[in-house]
């Protein structure tokens, strides 16, 4: 179990670097209507020479017979399915010499459907057939996608995602045009990293290593300039490790900007970091010990032993594989926390987790006599490792609120979330003070003085947030807004929170909003947000709730708040296939898709948050703007986009 769920978190970005090879099976599908709503689908392929098909096997476990699946959550198959000829009967290798029913050359299957609520104009979906031959097993799926008679047509007006009237580069009012967003943004990740990379030294696979590699660079080298070269080049290659790990995602970021959206807020992604966190903390609270398969670390370390600069970068590859038991929860929450914002955060959270686990080998290398003033290593590194269990207890949480957010679950209310939270709080602090006793404490354990401070700060972070589970004021934890659901997500209803933001006013329809600016004579702030976007929850409750700010928008502006990773479908007449202006198809099946999409095509940007002003003809007044912390700045963004609106009456 272990090493599914290490391999898990090794090959989630490789998961998503390598498309589908081709299917071995192409059908040619038909549909006919039965009833009302009743179709029945006729699929013919060719099995290809030396494989069978799987048929009907229901004694032998694990011998699937071919199966259809469908997009539209309102289609299921209403009889079993149906396939042309006779099948023959082998004694199959593959399921212990068993017999099963195969199928070879030219088949045909049937399949009834039963469509319930409105039937779409077009049926998507995707057929799974499973193949044998010999001792080789594998499945082959291929997508279909057929015309139903008597299905509703999507309204041409629903397919406007692309106003041709918004120029970016002339809007109304040359103002608001800002370059350091980004590059902020890229400083606070590196930042965020590097601290990673320092919570990571004091964890007990690294901190220990400091003082062993440090000495094996000094004793084994000719002199002491040989000494200081072999250590800084084996930071060097320790930092290069991490930054080359993600060259991957700006491949992937080419072939498709908006995937880095989609892969931080995939619910069921969400999930399995969720499980696997929760298993990093149990391990981290000392029931078990994560360890990597064995083969990994021992091919590594075995071509560190070279005396050349590819021995010292497999000693670097070395120490970044054996202690990932402890890197690795800090480099998930890195790499889920960055990827919305596409590849450079990301590459620049690991170039500053990676110079921070570097910098102590280049520079003890350099000066040796400071080991003598490293803490020996002892019982400290395990309440270290422990109380870093609590904290990837509370951000597997984090995952968890991320996938109810988007998929509108309604499990992790805000409340609910902080009420969690108060608990991991509690439970820290008693362990902290000796009251709490997790494996390898005993009764009567000596507490330090370092550890009482860090009890005091855990009690005093707990009551900070025990506020947040109520209906005031004092809901609103400035310290930790974008970690927690927002305000309107709440127990008490979007209406009934005190304190809540613009955003639980705010219409989620553009075409709305279009409406409203023309009755009220408005502009029209756009709002491209997210269910899971941190900064966008930092903007609402710091910037928004400023009294300027907040007075400002209710009284200039129609507000409209697109989320574009909602995954709450649309109804099946609005969904469509959309062709985007790189004349690439996309499906526009959820909300988030309508939203991201509109977002792409208009304004070239796929992250979060991005506020712009259009007038009532929709055309642009001044320069869109991202994450903007600073409230005067903002608030004076809004106001040269409301003088443009203005001067346009």
């Amino acid at each position: 179990m272990k090493k599914i769920l290490l391999s898990a978190v090794l090959l989630l970005a490789a998961f998503f670097s390598f498309s589908q090879a081709d299917s071995l099976l192409k059908w040619k599908v038909t549909v006919k209507l039965v009833t009302d709503s009743v179709y029945e689908i006729h699929a013919t392929t060719n099995v290809p020479a030396g494989w069978y098909l799987y048929g009907a096997n229901p004694t032998v476990d694990g011998a699937e017979q071919v199966q259809v699946a469908y997009d539209y959550e309102n289609a299921h198959n209403s009889a079993a399915i149906g396939f042309s000829g006779n099948p023959q009967q082998i004694n199959d290798p593959t399921f212990d010499s068993k017999k099963v029913n195969v199928y070879t050359g030219s088949i045909s299957i049937t399949q009834q459907v039963k469509i319930s609520g409105i039937i779409p104009a077009q049926l998507k979906g995707t057929i799974t057939g499973y193949l044998g031959r010999k001792d080789e097993f594998q499945s082959a799926e291929d997508t279909f996608s057929v015309k139903l008679e008597g299905g509703v047509s999507t309204s041409a007006d629903l397919k406007k995602l692309k106003i041709s009237s918004i120029d970016l580069n002339h809007p109304a009012n040359d103002c608001g045009k800002t370059d350091t967003t980004q590059q902020s943004s890229l400083w606070s990740v590196f930042l965020l990293g590097f601290l990673g990379g320092l919570i990571a030294l004091l964890t007990p696979c690294v901190f220990p290593m400091i003082p062993v590699t440090v000495s094996f660079f000094t004793k084994r080298s000719g002199n002491r300039q040989q000494a200081i070269r072999n250590g800084i080049l084996y930071g060097f290659f320790i930092l290069l490790i991490y930054v080359l790990a993600s060259l991957p995602f700006h491949i992937l970021g080419n072939v498709n900007p908006e995937i880095f959206n989609n892969i931080s807020t995939n619910s069921t992604l969400n999930i399995i970091f969720f499980i696997i966190f929760i298993f990093f903390a149990i391990s981290f609270f000392g029931f078990f010990e994560i360890t990597l398969p064995s083969g990994i670390a021992g091919k590594a370390d075995s071509k560190s032993g070279l005396g050349s600069i590819g021995g010292i970068f497999f000693m670097a590859l070395t120490l970044a594989i054996v202690s990932f038991s402890c890197t690795g929860p800090i480099l998930g929450s890195l790499l889920v926390g960055s990827l919305s914002g596409g590849a450079w955060p990301l590459t620049s959270g690991l170039a500053g987790f990676g110079l921070a686990l570097a910098l102590p080998f280049a520079l003890f290398a350099i000066f040796p006599n400071w080991l003598k003033s490293l803490p020996k290593s002892g019982g400290w590194l395990d309440t270290v490792k422990k109380v870093l269990a609590f904290a990837e207890l509370a951000l597997a949480f984090k995952f968890l609120s991320n996938a109810d957010l988007v998929m509108h679950w309604g499990l992790l209310k805000r409340e609910v979330f902080i009420g969690i939270w108060v608990l991991i709080g509690a439970g820290l602090t008693l362990y902290l003070f000796g009251i709490l006793r997790l494996p390898h404490d005993y009764k009567g354990m000596p507490i330090s003085k370092g550890r009482k401070i860090a009890g005091i700060i855990a009690l005093a972070f707990t009551l900070y947030i025990i506020p947040g589970v109520t209906p005031t004021k004092y809901a609103n934890l400035q310290l930790l807004s974008g970690f927690p659901p927002p305000l309107s997500y709440s127990v008490y209803g979007k209406e009934n929170v005190i304190g809540k933001g613009l955003e639980a006013n705010a219409v989620n329809d553009f075409e709305k909003a279009l409406q409203l600016s023309k009755e009220q004579h408005k502009p029209i702030m756009i709002d491209f947000t997210g269910w899971a976007c941190v900064n966008c929850r930092k903007m609402e409750e710091n910037v928004w709730s400023q009294p300027d700010v907040l007075n400002y928008i209710k009284n200039n502006f129609i507000l409209v708040s697109l989320y574009v990773d909602d995954k709450q479908k649309l109804p099946v007449e609005q969904r469509f296939t959309y062709t985007t202006k790189d004349n690439a198809s996309k499906e526009i099946e959820t909300i988030g898709d309508k939203w991201a999409t509109f977002q792409a095509e208009n304004f070239n940007q796929v992250t979060q948050p991005l506020y712009a002003i259009l007038s009532s003809n929709e055309k642009l007044l001044n320069h869109p703007v991202g994450y903007t912390p600073n409230a005067k700045e903002y608030l004076e963004w809004l106001k040269c986009g409301k003088e443009a609106f203005l001067s346009q009456q």
